[in-house]
């Protein structure tokens, strides 16, 4: 089940939050839950990806994000993602997630979050493609930092190592192959 509840408190924390401008870190804490388990008894892997939105989503309301979408009849949407899981998560433990915008393209908005345990090991990383819709398909970010009132010369490049997903990403095919073509083509590469 999602958690709005959680979702609700992180929303609420946030509204008393001053604002946020492009790459300032949005922080919040949570704790590991029974319901957020696997049956090896650790933070769920794709529980870890719902709990990320309880860090995207204050972020963009701290940024002014939800706010410009309310107004424009505009909608969010996650347009891709990478993960790292590097440390387990147990029951009960306490993390700090760490969410900023990373930056932007003429398309897409990107956003790093990551998961910190007590003693200060990075337990997961993640980098999201998102973007603004409204009825007729994306949003040019150009119209959104205009909405934001932000200006476009404040843009820093991307890191090197996001433009290499992108590239990837760019590199993958779509929509996926169905059938042993894949095995050839992968053969064909390695």
């Amino acid at each position: 089940m999602y958690p709005v509840i959680r979702l609700v408190k992180e929303v609420l924390v946030a509204r008393k939050a001053p604002p946020l401008r492009p790459g300032d870190i949005h922080v919040s804490h949570h704790i590991c839950w029974p319901w957020d388990l696997d049956i090896w008894n650790e933070l769920n892997n794709g529980r870890t990806l719902t709990l990320y939105d309880l860090g995207r989503i204050p972020l963009a309301h701290r940024s002014g994000l939800l706010t410009a979408i309310r107004r424009e009849k505009w909608g969010l949407t996650m347009a891709g993602a990478v993960v790292r899981y590097r440390r387990r998560v147990r029951a009960f433990q306490k993390i700090e997630m760490r969410s900023r915008l990373l930056g932007w393209d003429a398309r897409f908005m990107y956003l790093e979050q990551s998961m910190w345990k007590s003693d200060g090991a990075c337990a997961s990383h993640a980098v999201y493609r998102a973007a603004v819709t409204d009825r007729r398909g994306i949003v040019a970010t150009d119209r959104v930092l205009e909405a934001l009132q932000i200006a476009p010369e404040l843009a820093r490049p991307l890191p090197g190592w996001v433009s290499a997903w992108l590239a990837a990403e760019d590199a993958r095919p779509w929509p996926p192959m169905q059938d042993s073509r894949v095995l050839d083509e992968l053969a064909a590469t390695g």
